[in-house]
């Protein structure tokens, strides 16, 4: 596995799918800020080509290994839920705190171990790490902005969260 973190405007995704599997899978793709240009499952190749990545959802199989296989040909990486041989890459349980990112992945092996996490990330990780992660950027802002070396700023920030207790 090679986690990325990937930036949402720097990409260009398209979905295809149907019912409940869609809906699920545009709603994480616009909650990360992904613009997602949707698609039916018998889209032509001129309007696959520009994409990069392609997320399948709630399609019968082989409507889905049609469409990947066709997408892959194109050079796009494909994701096809909860179908790992289709898939080029999967998405771990993810916990939003505003910038902050928390993931688990078992690489497809155990969902509801990743699921189970997510949870206790979620638990552990409440909604006061979105301030908190907007008061340690500001002040290591500042302290880049001083002059600070890379491994003064991290010493810093290390020194802040401990301070505050935080972890």
């Amino acid at each position: 596995m090679l986690p990325l973190v990937l930036n949402p405007h720097s990409i260009k995704v398209g979905l295809a799918g149907q019912g409940e599997a869609l809906a699920r899978r545009a709603a994480l793709l616009a909650e990360a800020g992904v613009e997602t240009r949707l698609l039916s499952a018998d889209v032509s190749d001129a309007v696959l080509e520009p994409l990069q990545l392609l997320f399948v959802a709630g399609l019968a199989e082989g409507e889905a290994r049609h469409l990947a296989g066709r997408a892959r040909a194109l050079g796009l990486l494909v994701n096809v839920e909860d179908v790992l041989p289709l898939c080029d890459f999967h998405v771990p349980a993810i916990v939003r705190r505003g910038e902050l990112l928390l993931t688990a992945s078992t690489g497809g092996a155990v969902p509801g171990l990743a699921r189970r996490l997510r949870q206790w990330l979620a638990d552990t990780f409440g909604p006061e790490w979105t301030e908190r992660l907007n008061d340690l950027s500001a002040a290591r802002a500042r302290w880049r902005s001083a002059g600070l070396s890379t491994a003064d700023v991290s010493q810093k920030v290390r020194d802040l969260i401990d301070e505050k207790g935080w972890l």
